[in-house]
């Protein structure tokens, strides 16, 4: 696929004076993380988050350091708007913990639920979006890719029939399977994510018809500006989400959202609230959306955040193989 590599990339001593690797506490498991690592990296237009997750890969992680450095060095794109709605995410928790999640986001008229965890099964996830439910109408569900294709028509026949969902996210793992279940639960639109981000050619999706909605993360794909050119592409409508983010990371994708020429379905970027510490002031919720501004870095925050000496080293290490990934790349 035809789209821009990444941006003119610094020397490696540059990128590694600034670097600072923290360890945030979450308050609750997600995608079975406790404690979520990222290295922060300021250049001379701010602070930029590598924070692939460890199994991915150096030729796949590389572009989560592009995206990084294209924040440090080159900053935001232009926004066209100055507020972005955003969903609640609601992990695969019990029901009862279901309201405490939800007023973390404030005015949050859409909910993404997680569906699908390993060990539950579909009574969990039917319980669990009953509860949101409850609360807010609007539900999207996301498997993370984790059914089969009868699995999937199953489990979305039987959560559509509690009401109407305004996507499924990634119910399945491969395109073709993507556009099965879209054929056998026409009620219900299929959005991709992991289809697209982790794909050699994210447009397969739109090419096979398996897809309503393009969910995209700003790190995966390479940065703000790879991201934009892809949206062009993509005859879909966009939902910028977050790789569980720091504030940083969050910062990059509500100046992403903030840059799309439409904007038509709320954003997966309120997920701060998910750490019981960060870097910086998490970004404000107030009737269900948040300023597009960069997220603030707290210095004091960061040192007593910072990550013990050996992961330390070991994300110094990571990100001097992936930045000799990025300059045998023609850049954009």
């Amino acid at each position: 696929m035809d789209l821009p590599g990444p941006a003119a990339v610094p020397p490696l001593a540059e990128v590694l004076a600034s670097l600072r690797v923290v360890a945030l506490p979450m308050r609750v498991r997600f995608r079975g993380v406790t404690v979520r690592e990222a290295a922060l990296i300021e250049g001379p237009a701010g602070w930029g988050e590598f924070a692939p997750f460890p199994e991915y890969g150096d030729d796949e992680a590389a572009w989560w350091l592009a995206s990084a450095l294209e924040c440090a060095w080159l900053g935001p794109p232009d926004p066209v708007r100055t507020q972005v709605p955003v969903n609640a995410t609601v992990p695969a928790v019990g029901p009862d913990r279901v309201p405490a999640l939800l007023d973390r986001f404030p005015g949050a008229q859409t909910v993404k639920v997680k569906v699908a965890e390993p060990g539950q099964d579909l009574a969990d996830d039917l319980a669990r979006v009953a509860a949101v439910r409850a609360r807010v109408p609007r539900v999207r569900v996301d498997a993370n890719g984790a059914w089969t294709v009868d699995e999937a028509v199953r489990a979305l026949s039987a959560l559509a029939a509690q009401g109407p969902l305004e996507y499924a996210e990634q119910p399945c793992r491969t395109v073709a399977e993507l556009a099965a279940v879209r054929r056998a639960v026409p009620h219900v639109p299929i959005a991709a994510d992991e289809s697209i981000r982790r794909a050699e050619d994210p447009l397969a999706v739109a090419r096979a018809q398996a897809a309503d909605v393009a969910v995209v993360k700003v790190a995966p794909l390479g940065g703000p500006r790879r991201l934009l050119a892809l949206a062009e592409r993509l005859p879909m409508p966009i939902v910028v989400s977050s790789a569980l983010d720091t504030v940083v990371g969050v910062g990059a994708g509500l100046a992403t959202a903030a840059a799309l020429p439409t904007l038509a379905h709320a954003c997966g970027l309120g997920t701060g609230g998910f750490f019981a510490a960060d870097v910086g002031p998490a970004h404000p919720i107030a009737g269900g959306a948040i300023p597009a501004r960069p997220g603030r870095v707290d210095p004091e925050a960061v040192g007593r955040l910072a990550a013990d000496p050996d992961r330390t080293r070991w994300w110094r290490e990571r990100i001097a193989r992936c930045h000799e990934v990025l300059t045998s790349l023609p850049t954009a």
